[in-house]
């Protein structure tokens, strides 16, 4: 039985419906969505909401700075801050985290805090982007980890399947 589920798929399939589905019909999640901000229409960033609540921004075409993954800047101080003050996993029966995707990797916390999840004994539910290297070919590679595509076809029957494996791993 592989802990660790991995969620990937062409961006705008459904990748962050479907974890919050998941996460809708557990108890004890514990971990982090993400949401688009947009503007009058179109996409300006990306916030994280946390499953109690909480909101950071995690990138915006307006924040300027070192940290750029195309058109958005990343806020990777405020990223590793929300990290630090609102990110407690220690109680969790089940982590959801989406994603582990380029923008989250320039954060050192969210990579040291994303192995330690994925070595911990806590099943795991991550959304991952499909390519890149680092912590995203590191989490695709392990041994207890189990990879789910998200399609158009798929995605309703997808969340049902995850939560049987959930229960699986709990009995």
């Amino acid at each position: 039985m592989k802990k660790n589920v991995l969620i990937t798929g062409m961006p705008g399939v459904g990748k962050t419906t479907l974890v919050r589905k998941v996460a809708e019909s557990l108890e004890g999640v514990a971990g982090f969505y993400t949401e688009e901000i947009r503007e009058a229409g179109e996409r300006k960033g990306f916030r994280l909401v946390t499953f109690d609540g909480h909101e950071q921004i995690l990138a915006h075409v307006n924040i300027r700075g070192p940290h750029r993954v195309s058109k958005y800047g990343v806020d990777v101080e405020g990223f590793e801050r929300f990290l630090s003050e609102r990110f407690d996993v220690s109680q969790a029966r089940v982590v959801v985290i989406d994603e582990i995707g380029k923008m989250e990797c320039l954060s050192p916390l969210f990579r040291e805090k994303v192995r330690g999840i994925l070595d911990s004994a806590t099943p795991a539910i991550f959304t991952i982007a499909q390519k890149g290297g680092g912590l995203i070919a590191e989490a695709k590679a392990r041994p207890d980890a189990e990879m789910h595509e998200v399609t158009r076809a798929n995605r309703e029957a997808l969340a049902g399947e995850i939560l049987a494996r959930l229960g699986e791993m709990r009995h």
